[in-house]
């Protein structure tokens, strides 16, 4: 998998060494290949953004967009069929530091599982039902595990 990463917030130093192992190991579990762009920015940032892609004008840790090529009917071919464009993610700083305080968690590890999410999202996967969600978790713990980073669903 090929991660393009884009710093708007100079916080984010450590954003492209957290990307590229969490993109490798999705894409290893999963046998997918594709191009995904992660944009490092603010809670300012991120909450136009969940204003304008959710109606939500409000921060939020990560959020995730697939490429208008997946969007489109079925048998339509993306721009470069040897490495389809997945997506956009976008993750907010701010917020990111605190969830990770508040669960008590490595900040490295809670961004690793935020790109985790994001990518899946960009794959289809979702949390709209239980069931759904029980399954893009099991895939996260799955993925994490191999990197070394514990189930960021259990309570310690």
């Amino acid at each position: 998998m090929d991660i393009d990463v884009i710093l708007e917030d100079p916080r984010w130093t450590m954003l492209e060494a957290l990307a590229q192992p969490a993109a490798r190991a999705v894409a290893a579990h999963l046998s997918v290949a594709g191009e995904v762009v992660i944009m490092g920015c603010d809670d300012d940032r991120i909450a136009t953004l969940n204003a304008e892609f959710r109606g939500k004008p409000t921060p939020t840790n990560v959020l995730s967009w697939p490429t208008q090529a997946r969007q489109t009917p079925e048998g339509a071919r993306p721009a470069r069929p040897t490495l389809p464009e997945l997506g956009d993610i976008a993750i907010a700083f701010e917020t990111c530091t605190a969830e990770a305080a508040a669960q008590e968690k490595p900040f490295e590890h809670h961004v690793t599982h935020l790109i985790v999410h994001g990518i899946l999202h960009l794959l289809g996967y979702d949390h709209e039902t239980d069931g759904d969600a029980a399954l893009m978790e099991q895939i996260e713990v799955e993925i994490l595990g191999n990197l070394g980073i514990a189930d960021p669903y259990s309570v310690n």
